[in-house]
């Protein structure tokens, strides 16, 4: 039984005719003008490649997979974006795509992965966004992440993005302006891909960075007991976000770099090599990031048990300073017939008078112990 019937009974995927129905239901758009790709609504894009060239094939995703396979060279790229499972069915079994991938490909929210199903390589990137806010507050979104899954073929390339950000169209021109590069075939575009994911790690690290310094200084500052500790939290969040999106993808990028595959050209793996080494950077420096917010953290909540004790020793010393007076006055409030001083001419300037250097000096005392 072939793999292609198998995928029918798992999933109920149609036929390839249901791929020609949906091109003709739909206008095709062209993801290399990302301005011309409405977000929010399956885009399928079909482009033929030779020699590192764009060809104008006539026809649908399927002709153009006929006419590759024919002539034994070049190869079909197609981009789709958040597509639903009725949508990518005839693709599916066009590209003879194994089940499980299918799956996670139409599901999406999986974390970074690459896997090998027969010929075909499957590979999983979690995209990341850095969403501009004018100050951090306890609930402001700092981290927005997507992902995009790339299935790679001997002839074929067959990317899904799903997130708002991402766009594969100034990746697709980039490409397309180095016909000797894309001339290498399918794994040009996989590591191209990954590559552009891996900078984008890069520069939300470096914004990043911008809040971690913020955050850090106010903490630090003459009232740093005062900041909010949910921005603290909050930035640890989305720090955490980013490292689900970053880490895993260690592994996969290694493998892609030092074991041989078909479908990845030798020449390619050098290229994954430096893609590797900038994962490490940003790795490193989510790490570090980690590591400084949780010390912030520490010293906020430092500073915070700082300045509740400094406010009980105020006021501790204060309540010491009004125990004087309030101890004197009780004892002359008891109203005892025969007490010295109750027809004494002098005697209430004279407790007045102790009242006030007694509390002048505790107030001096406690000035000079910093407790005031």
């Amino acid at each position: 039984m072939s793999r292609a019937v198998n995928l029918r009974r798992v999933t109920g995927l149609g036929r390839v005719g249901r791929l020609r129905g949906l091109a003709r239901r739909r206008p095709r758009v062209d993801l290399s003008h990302p301005a011309r790709s409405p977000l929010g609504s399956s885009v399928v894009n079909c482009v033929t490649y030779r020699d590192g060239h764009r060809l104008s094939v006539p026809g649908d995703a399927a002709e153009a997979v006929k006419r590759v396979r024919a002539s034994g060279e070049g190869f079909v790229w197609l981009g789709l974006h958040e597509p639903t499972s009725r949508e990518f069915a005839g693709i599916a079994e066009l590209f003879d795509l194994h089940p499980l991938a299918v799956e996670d490909t139409v599901e999406a929210h999986q974390r970074p992965k690459l896997e090998r199903y027969g010929e075909t390589l499957f590979a999983v990137f979690k995209t990341v966004c850095y969403v501009e806010h004018e100050e951090l507050t306890a609930t402001s979104e700092v981290v927005d992440t997507g992902e995009i899954m790339v299935f790679v073929g001997e002839d074929f390339v067959v990317t899904v993005r799903h997130g708002r950000h991402g766009s594969l169209g100034p990746l697709r021109e980039g490409l397309e302006a180095d016909p000797a590069r894309l001339a290498q075939g399918p794994s040009t575009v996989l590591h191209a891909v990954a590559d552009q994911v891996v900078d984008d790690y890069l520069r939300v690290v470096d914004s990043v960075q911008g809040d971690m310094d913020q955050v850090e200084t106010e903490v630090f500052a003459e009232h740093g007991a005062r900041v909010d500790p949910g921005r603290i939290y909050q930035l640890k969040r989305e720090l955490l976000e980013l490292k689900r999106a970053v880490v895993p993808l260690g592994r996969p990028l290694e493998e892609l770099a030092t074991r041989p595959n078909r479908v990845v050209a030798p020449d390619i793996q050098a290229y994954f090599r430096d893609v590797a080494d900038h994962l490490q950077r940003a790795t490193d420096q989510i790490a570090a990031f980690d590591e400084l917010i949780n010390s912030i953290l520490q010293a906020h909540l430092a500073r915070v048990t700082v300045a509740q004790n400094e406010d009980m020793r105020k006021i501790t010393a204060w309540a010491a300073i009004v125990a004087v007076p309030t101890m004197v006055c009780g004892v002359y409030g008891m109203n005892f017939d025969h007490m010295p001083e109750l027809h004494w001419r002098y005697g209430y300037g004279m407790v007045v008078g102790v009242i006030s250097v007694a509390c002048l000096v505790l107030y001096r005392a406690f000035r000079r112990s910093g407790w005031l």
